[in-house]
């Protein structure tokens, strides 16, 4: 399974509508036109600020695109990789490809998509 990223076009048109923190489901790729773009994000601890790492991912056509951003206050959201202890994050973020992987298994399993609220 090959996967590339989205175009700089793409990545905008991702950027527009409704907000993947106020509606977390899935969405039309600009790439491909299924409904099958899907979102996580992560608060990395070991971030000199606070940091929102975002990963946006269509599940048909394998395209992506990850970014950093500063962490919106008060922004809470369910964290399904949470539980695992930094070792095991490591390796299950070594390889890109693997977990983009394991988290459309997450998705598929209904750990996924993420809640989102205000604190």
């Amino acid at each position: 399974m090959e996967w590339s990223s989205f175009s700089g076009a793409e990545v905008t048109a991702l950027a527009q509508g409704e907000s993947f923190f106020a509606a977390p489901g899935e969405r039309e790729c600009p790439a491909c036109g299924r409904r099958s773009v899907r979102a996580y994000v992560n608060a990395p601890e070991n971030a000199r600020r606070p940091t929102l790492v975002s990963y946006v991912w269509c599940s048909a056509c394998h395209r992506f695109v990850g970014t950093r951003a500063k962490h919106p206050d008060g922004l809470v959201f369910s964290d399904p990789l949470a539980a695992l202890d930094a070792g095991e994050r490591r390796e299950l973020e070594r390889s890109l490809v693997g977990f983009l992987a394991h988290l459309d298994r997450l998705w598929d399993e209904g750990a996924l998509p993420q809640t989102f609220a205000a604190a």
